[in-house]
This record gives structure tokens, sequence and C-alpha cells, in this order.
């Protein structure tokens, strides 16, 4: 019972209390602590934190390779186990955001929802719903640009509302624009201080992460781990690599190995993908190595790496329909062949030429693969060899791939099969002498096809050559164990250069100036992120 005093709470204390927010951080890509001012802004006057993560039927579907989703999961853990020495947890939901976010406005009394901007069509079209719905319910939206090094609208706007269409001009802009925004810290347990995360057994159980079995996927064939998910090992991978500062002022891209039996590359691009590790972070850290050394420039180092990715986002921002052939002013319209079986066996790794078939192997056991190494089966899918239409590729890269980023992936496949940006349609990667260019015994081959492995190194590449009595020794009959080759390379890709000049042609007689010496799309749309501010805040 109460003693009938009566306690006063100094004003400033009562105004606090009542402007204090109960806050959700929606993490989507961004899955870490460090440099991440949306957390940060979600943290300002907030009396409550629920760190938030949906699995999207859209984008988290059982479709997506396992290595992704193992991936996916792991940066979810590590992310979990790094808000708990905050105090705080990750809550874990599955369903449609627009369908979810209601729901949990209205269970914990949410008073604002911040996240990270996201320049996919999808992201934005699902953004816009949420933030209207956020608006319905009284909740304040907030979001922050961490993802990509800059702001993709302002790059834009600087070249008179039209996404650069060529990496110089791209350098030229960001030149003006000055280096990226240093990277701010993680939060702190001093930042946690009046922020409390409830706890209870029942949200332990309600919003756990859940396991691949949970997802409905089998993990009994699943090989060896190489890339651990999550924000720890990111960094932990950043530390190791810029501690080799004469390999980090060299690094020229062109210049690793496409089929090196370890990678020839950093393998940070899953984890920037899914935000484990901010762009941002890992160019001031280059910039601290690169300081008072001789070191390599864009476009091949790795400075130049983080400026391909922003020009893909850019591109994919400013261009309509980035990801398609129709309806894509800078994508060359080529009448691409339907063939489901070519296809087939070009993703499952039967094509019957070894160096193609090893990379697939590599792609869908492990998730990821040299970027020449993709160079040389996006030529064989498209331009090359199958003329098969390039969005086919960026399908299967986007399921497979660990560093499938819906920017990078198609512009880079628009680039491969020369239907944007990239126009030697001429110079055609070969299947056969490629790799043998840097691994002349087919160690790579060997290890990816080891139904191969006792064929001489004259024969790796070119097993239908070997001699019947070769097959035999080697255990491998060419045509009953592993498959004969689908095309003949020299005679079909002569044929699709004639093809590809044909569609050239075409083009130059539709456009009588091409969109790319028109150096960018004008555009008259608003822009996203005036789209989004008519819905939402941003600080």
């Amino acid at each position: 019972m109460s003693s009938g005093k009566v306690i006063k709470i100094p004003k400033l204390e009562r105004d606090h209390q009542e402007m204090a927010h109960v806050c959700i951080h929606w993490f989507r890509k961004g899955l870490r602590l460090h440099d991440n001012p949306a957390l940060m802004a979600a943290l300002t006057d907030c009396k409550e934190l629920y760190p938030v993560f949906i699995l999207d039927p859209y984008l988290h579907h059982t479709k997506v390779g396992i290595n992704r989703q193992r991936f996916l999961i792991g940066a979810l853990k590590d992310l979990d186990c790094s808000l708990r020495k905050l105090n705080s947890r990750l809550f874990v939901l599955r369903g449609k955001p627009e369908d979810v976010f209601p729901k949990l406005f209205n269970r914990w009394n949410v008073t604002k929802l911040t996240y990270e901007y996201d320049t996919e069509p999808y992201s934005l079209r699902r953004d816009e719903r949420v933030a209207s719905l956020a608006k319905e319910h009284g909740v304040d939206v907030i979001y922050k640009i961490s993802h990509t090094l800059y702001n993709i609208e302002r790059i834009i706007e600087e070249n008179n509302g039209k996404p650069p269409l060529t990496y110089k001009r791209l350098q030229a802009i960001v030149q003006n624009l000055g280096p990226p925004k240093k990277p701010i810290p993680a939060p702190t347990l001093e930042n946690m201080r009046d922020v409390k995360t409830p706890r209870s057994q029942k949200y332990e159980d309600e919003y756990r992460i859940p396991t691949l079995e949970e997802l409905q996927l089998d993990s009994q064939f699943l090989g060896e781990e190489l890339f651990p998910g999550g924000e720890q090992e990111a960094l932990r991978r950043l530390d190791e690599h810029m501690k080799r500062t004469g390999w980090v002022c060299s690094f020229e891209k062109p210049q690793t190995s496409p089929n090196s039996l370890s990678p020839s590359t950093t393998v940070l691009s899953p984890y920037v993908t899914f935000g484990c590790l901010s762009a941002r972070t890992f160019w001031w850290r280059l910039t601290e190595v690169y300081r008072g050394r001789k070191h390599s420039a864009p476009p091949v180092s790795l400075h130049g790496q983080l400026l391909w990715r922003e020009f893909f986002y850019t591109c994919s921002v400013g261009i309509p329909n980035f990801n398609k052939m129709n309806d894509n002013p800078v994508c060359t319209k080529v009448d691409w062949d339907t063939n489901q079986q070519n296809l087939a066996a070009w993703r499952e790794a039967r094509t019957g030429f070894p160096f193609i078939d090893a990379i697939m192997t590599q792609l869908r056991q492990e998730g990821w693969i040299h970027h020449l190494a993709r160079h040389a089966v996006a030529c064989f899918l498209t331009r090359g060899d199958l003329w098969i239409s390039w969005e086919e590729g960026q399908k299967v890269f986007e399921d497979l791939l660990l560093d499938g980023d819906w920017a990078l992936n198609a512009g880079n496949w628009q680039w491969l099969s020369a239907s944007a940006f990239f126009h030697q349609f001429f110079r055609v990667y070969s299947p056969i002498a490629f790799g043998k260019k840097t691994d002349k015994n087919g160690d790579y081959i060997k290890k990816y096809l080891p139904l191969l492995k006792k064929f001489p190194p004259e024969y790796i590449y070119e097993p239908w050559k070997a001699p019947r009595s070769v097959q035999q020794a080697a255990g491998c009959i060419v045509g009953k164990d592993y498959p004969h080759p689908i095309v003949q390379h020299e005679q079909i890709s002569k044929k699709n250069i004639q093809r590809m000049k044909e569609a050239y042609a075409k083009r130059s007689s539709d456009n009588n100036e091409s969109p790319i010496k028109k150096q960018g799309v004008k555009r008259n749309a608003p822009s996203v992120i005036e789209m989004l501010q008519k819905k939402s805040r941003k600080e």
C-alpha cells in the first residue's frame, strides 16, 4: 500500500521519458554493428530496442542455393551474438514485411523504425509499403545510406540526372564529390546504457534463428564452409588481408588467376554483399595501407573494385529494367536461342568442356568462383558458344553465388554478353585455351572433376581427343562417364560473332545515336529517394 508520499520527477527527466521511443531497427543487408548509422539513429532517444530480421519469402526462398542460405544463417548468428554482448538480441521472423510489421507495431507499441537504405527495385517498393504502414500506425521512419560508398542519387544528380555509363565518367564524378564518408564506430554498452531489449524465454523461443533444416534445406551433402558468414569473420579476414601491405598495394585484378586451387583475390565480396563488412570501412582501411606507399590505381586496384561496385549500383538505379533485355535502353536486343537442354547442361556442369564444368562445379559446391572464371562461363553461355540469354545466367548466379548482388549481377552479365558497357564482341573466351594460360596441368579441373584426374595434361582440357586407350587407362570414357562437348567451339563461336555483328547493326539502324554515346538515360521520373521521402523522414 502506498505511503502517500509524492515523488517528484524532475521536468527534464519527465520530458525524456515522454519522448523516448520504442524502436525497431530492421536489419536487411547491413548485417553488422560497425558503420551502421541507421542502428545508431535507433538508439537516439530510445528506451526499448527491438533489432529485427525478417525472412522474406521473396528473397529467402528454397530455390536460393544452400551455401548462400548457410552464409546468411551464420551472419544472423554472429549478429545475435554481438547484440547479446550489448544486452540486446536479434528477433527473427518469417513472412512478408508488410504483413509482419503492423503486428509488431501493435504488439510492442513501436514509435520509431530505422533501416539502411536499399536501392534495389523490389526493396524500394517494399520500403514504400512499410513506410506507409508505419505512418498509419504513427511510427516515425528513419533510413540511412551506408550500403554504398556514396549516395547513388547524388552521383546521378552530378551527371545532369543521368547515370554515368562509363567507369571513367563515374571516376570523374566521385573525384569531384571527394572521398566517401568515414565509417562510424559500432555501438558500445555506453550507447545502450538507457536502452532495454525485452529478453523473456517466450521471446527466445518465438524469435530464434532457424536452422537450415527448418528452412526445408538438406544440409547433409554440404561441403566444408570455406567462407563462414558474419561480421566478426569479415573483420578478421579484412585484418588478415590488410597485413599483406605489399600484396594490397600491388593488387591488379586482371593479373589474378581464375583457376588457382585457393582464391587469388580477397573473397571479401560476400561479406560486403550481405553488409557484414561496410564498403566504407573497406575503403578507408585500404586508404591507410596505401598512404605513403606506391600502389596500383583504379580500375584494377582494390579501391577500383569498390568503385566498380558503385558504378553498377549507379547504373541499376538510373537505368529502367536494368536486369532485363527488353525495355532496357542501354541493352542491345539480341535474338537469343531458347535451349533448355543446353542451359541445364551448363548449369549442371555437363557441357563436355572440363574447364567450364569445373567452374560450374566449384560454384555449386562452394558458392564462389574467381571473376575471370565468371567471365569464361558467362561468355560460353551467351555470345561465345550456347547463344542463350544472359538473363538465364543471371538467375543461376543469383541463386548460387554467395556474393550474388542484384545490381552487380545484372551489370556484369550485360557486360560479359557484350549487351551493354563492353562492345568488343569479337573477343571470345576459349573454353579450352583460356584455362591453360594459368594451369597447364589442369590441377583445377582435377580438383573439381576428379573423374578426369588421371588424364594426362595434353588431354585434360580436351578429353574427347584422347585415344581410347588413354581414356581406358584414365578410367573415364568420353560419351559414357563424361559427356561429349555439347557444341563445336571453333565453328559455333565464329557463327555467333557474326550473329552479334548483325544484332549491333540492327541496333544502329533502330537508333541512329547509340544510348552509350548519349552518356546516360535522362530520368524524368522522381528519384527513388524523393518517393520515399514522401512517406518517411530522412535524418
